[in-house]
């Protein structure tokens, strides 16, 4: 039997329209990012009836996003490994051909732009995240517990501090290697490349020709640069540790280079003349030109953060939240990302991520009331996403599940979600919150904000604020309202027919031994399971057993509480729910009790359940109590349908109490034998 995974993961394939509409498949840290041949043929609304997908999004006139949540590594890979995919399993492990047409104008220049930047750091995510948390141990040792001075010089930490700053360290120092890596990878160029052209700028040699330069002061306060003649020309010598943007340029010049040099020299050579080409020439470009033009660019957006930061850091803590919602969407935060590592290394502290904490809480707020609302409406696709969104924000510090699943599909609530914005970012800026290590703004990571109190009021009012809107207004449009209504009315009146007919084969005998295959010969009476007021079964409401779709009997108003076996036999069917029980009786007789109309969407609420499948009953013998107060408190009508099932292996039955009142235990029906025409 296939797996949830593996299941939903052919369900995707199918309704993206196929393997053959794939241009490109990755994947973020909750989303499955396809690139599709035509985007008309995914049927957007078949692949979120999938309870594991958390949405799908359109993005621009090729691509669509489909939401999973945590585990979307695991259905990358299991479609990737998929035969039909067999194709574009090359494309990802050697994508440099494949790749390319998006450079060449395949997709849009902007989305491209964006899908590139994503892609980026996607990978990266993981490392990051884990960094983050390291941090966060290592401020709570310090804010909480006071045993070591987070900030203190690496020659102030003891051995086993030091060690665990070197853990997380490892990380940010490193990262243009990794982001020069799976730039390379996006763009279709060499990765291993990509990623030595950085790591070139980062080593000790590098770093050892500050001893010989001449220091440049910077307009970044407290920085300085260091000069150098490199082949008669000025170098400038910097800390690219942490640096993002010259790799990011790097791998985009790798990308021509590599595309070049690939039409001048022969694929025999290519392997060994390709990268020796491009080392050659792009580690002096980078080091010359990219590296300190890259810094240029981080320092001048930086500077204009600095600039609204110095002007007021309360206007900034405002504006910061309010404009990550439509930042995000675009992949326009990357770059705000790198800004604060910058900050961290130069400053020693960010001013971004306080506010930033505001914004994703006000998500958070707004996906948490989803949950409640779904909850209370019995919406499950719904509740898979907010719950799926909001412990992935809660926890994680991802807002992207709750972006793509609820605030981009249901436009009316960025209305809910700005207040929040507004009302969090108000507080952060009273409190002035800065941030001493990057982090993902979650639940686990609040001690890493400075003052810390501050900021928990702050993300709190954000989460409440917007929490408390959507509750009180919805999320949804009055039309979007009653349309996801009746779709939920309508698939649980499917969801029904689906169960009834379940029931039916349940009470469908099974291949037995040739002797006992026919039924017995003697005629089997059926006593009525519980007291009430017997009824006609075409008077029954409900139109499947008034048709005698299911099986053939009468209909019990009930005025008792307890469910007693028609005579001796074995349980066949015993639902969890408690709201049907299936015996075959000593003869062969299949005997179905639906205790009320519709009563599976109760969901066992009224219902006690006393026998299991398979034990054996006697006369009499209890086998559900129920609430009738509770059946009809619930909307639902309590009549309850006696039938035997396999009446089409009998002969006549006869109805032996005329519409009226009955006990339990008085003679109800009774079934002869068929009898065979003579040939």
């Amino acid at each position: 039997m296939a797996s949830t995974t593996a299941t939903t993961s052919e369900h995707i394939i199918k309704e993206i329209g196929g393997a053959a509409n794939v241009a490109s498949l990755t994947h973020c840290a909750t989303r499955l990012r396809f690139q599709l041949h035509d985007q008309s043929k995914a049927d957007v609304a078949a692949l979120e009836k999938d309870p594991a997908v958390l949405g799908v999004v359109k993005q621009g006139d090729t691509g669509l996003q489909v939401i999973m949540g945590g585990a979307v590594a695991d259905y990358y890979g299991v479609i990737m490994r998929s035969p039909a995919m067999a194709g574009l399993g090359e494309s990802d492990k050697a994508p440099a051909k494949k790749e390319y047409g998006g450079v060449r104008g395949k997709y849009s220049w902007l989305d491209y732009s964006f899908e590139f930047l994503s892609d980026t750091f996607r990978p990266v995510l993981w490392a990051l995240l884990g960094a983050s948390l390291i941090i966060t141990m290592l401020v709570l040792a310090d804010n909480a517990l006071h045993w070591q001075n987070f900030r203190a010089p690496m020659s102030e930490q003891p051995p086993t501090y030091q060690f665990m700053h070197a853990m997380w360290r490892s990380v940010f120092y490193f990262l243009p290697i990794m982001v020069g890596a799976t730039a390379a990878r996006k763009l279709g160029a060499n990765e291993w490349v990509g990623a030595a052209i950085p790591a070139a700028l980062l080593t000790p040699e590098f770093m050892g020709l500050k001893d010989v330069a001449r220091e440049i002061p910077t307009a970044v306060e407290g920085s300085v640069q260091y000069q150098v003649d490199v082949f008669g020309l000025p170098m400038t010598i910097q800390d690219y540790g942490g640096q993002v943007f010259p790799p990011l340029l790097a791998a985009i010049a790798l990308f021509f280079v590599e595309k070049a040099l690939k039409k001048i020299i022969p694929s025999a050579v290519q392997m060994v003349f390709v990268p020796f080409i491009s080392l050659l020439v792009l580690i002096p470009a980078t080091a010359f030109i990219m590296g300190p033009v890259g810094i240029g660019l981080g320092n001048a957006i930086a500077q204009g953060l600095f600039w609204l930061n110095d002007l007021s850091p309360f206007i900034l803590a405002v504006v910061i939240p309010l404009l990550y919602p439509f930042l995000v969407p675009l992949g326009l935060h990357w770059p705000l990302n790198a800004i604060m590592i910058v900050n961290l290394s130069t400053l020693g502290y960010d001013f971004i991520q306080g506010p930033m904490g505001a914004w994703n809480f006000a998500c958070f707020g707004v996906v948490t009331a989803v949950l409640v609302l779904s909850l209370k409406e019995g919406n499950k696709p719904m509740r898979q996403v907010s719950a799926g969104g909001m412990f992935a924000g809660l926890l994680g510090g991802i807002s992207e599940p709750s972006l793509y699943g609820v605030l981009l599909r249901f436009r009316k609530s960025y209305w809910r979600l700005l207040p929040g914005c507004l009302v969090g970012g108000i507080i952060v800026g009273i409190f002035d919150v800065k941030a001493y290590a990057f982090v993902f703004t979650s639940l686990l990571t609040v001690s890493a904000m400075d003052p810390w109190l501050g900021y928990g009021i702050g993300i709190a009012a954000a989460f409440g604020t917007s929490f408390l809107l959507t509750l009180a207004l919805d999320y949804r449009t009055k039309e979007e309202r009653e349309a996801m209504r009746a779709q939920i009315a309508a698939e649980r009146e499917a969801a029904n027919a689906e169960e009834e007919r379940r029931i039916a084969a349940a009470q469908q005998p099974t291949a037995e031994p040739a002797a006992s295959a026919d039924p017995a010969s003697e005629s089997v009476r059926i006593a009525a399971p519980l007291s009430g007021r017997v009824m006609r079964l075409a008077d029954v409401p409900d139109e499947a057993f008034a048709a005698g779709a299911v099986g053939k009997g009468v209909g019990i108003d009930p005025d008792g509480d307890t469910v007693v076996a028609p005579g001796p036999g074995t349980v066949m069917a015993a639902f969890p729910t408690g709201h049907a029980v299936g015996i075959k009786l000593d003869g062969g007789v299949q005997v179905l009790i639906h205790i009320g109309i519709d009563t599976v969407n109760m969901e066992g609420r009224g219902f006690e359940l006393l026998v299991s499948k398979g034990d054996r009953v006697e006369p009499g013998q209890p086998l559900v109590r129920f609430d009738r107060a509770a059946i009809e408190a619930a909307g639902y009508s309590p009549v309850t349908p006696v039938l035997v099932t396999n009446h089409k292996k009998w002969g006549p039955l006869t109805e032996l109490r005329a519409p009226g009142a009955v006990r339990a235990g008085d003679a109800l029906l009774e079934v002869r034998p068929k009898v065979e025409e003579p040939a």
